[in-house]
């Protein structure tokens, strides 16, 4: 008996709901914040080729994240820093970030649809979508807005701080990233908290 395909979710098996889709970027990197949008989608205005932002190019995300800005009901990135991703852990960051972001919005949704398998804490109901990137249209445009955005923040970061290469790697622990750390050393925006910086600050100690 042959499988069933994997459903795709969208706006409309949400009759009556206003609903955003919510994710973030920048769990794995070294440094700088971790980023999270959320997006509410106007079913009035559809936005074609919407998808996970990794499978991407990056003018591809770039062309997108201005489209969805220009048509989506309400939108809003959000943030942690360095010192939060320290103090409360990457999970928990993200978390806030996500809140973050749904409570930015314009438009106040009566449904979050978060990719992963967990959901933040909010005032609104939350459903958690495993690869939800890459199935519901709403989280794939949170995806491609958190994405630009952090990619925008490690460009800004590179100005600051241009011997770590940060417009080349965005901050993931690249061997051109680990190279340059144990270079110049741990600078104020790396996360102390992660394995790689924790070691160096060791040896430093």
């Amino acid at each position: 008996m042959p499988k069933a395909a994997p459903q795709t979710l969208s706006l409309f098996d949400y009759t009556g709901e206003i609903m955003c889709g919510v994710d973030e970027a920048g769990r794995g990197p070294l440094a700088g914040p971790v980023f999270a949008a959320a997006v509410i989608l106007d079913p009035a205005r559809p936005i074609q080729g919407l998808r996970d932002s990794k499978k991407l190019s990056e003018a591809a995300r770039d062309s997108l994240a201005l489209e969805i800005k220009a048509n989506a009901v309400a939108w809003a990135i959000a943030s942690c820093n360095e010192q939060e991703i320290d103090e409360l852990n990457i999970l928990h960051a993200s978390m806030l970030a996500m809140r973050r972001a749904v409570e930015s919005l314009a438009t106040l949704p009566t449904l979050a649809l978060i990719d992963g398998n967990r959901c933040p804490v909010m005032s609104i109901r939350c459903e958690a979508i495993v690869k939800g990137d890459d199935k519901v249209p709403a989280i794939s445009a949170a995806s491609i807005l958190a994405k630009t955005a952090r990619d925008a923040a490690l460009m800004v970061l590179h100005d600051t701080y241009p011997h770590y290469g940060f417009d080349r790697h965005k901050g993931y622990p690249t061997a051109l990233h680990l190279e340059r750390l144990r270079l110049h050393g741990v600078s104020p925006v790396h996360r102390r908290s992660y394995a790689p910086v924790k070691a160096l600050l060791s040896t430093q100690a």
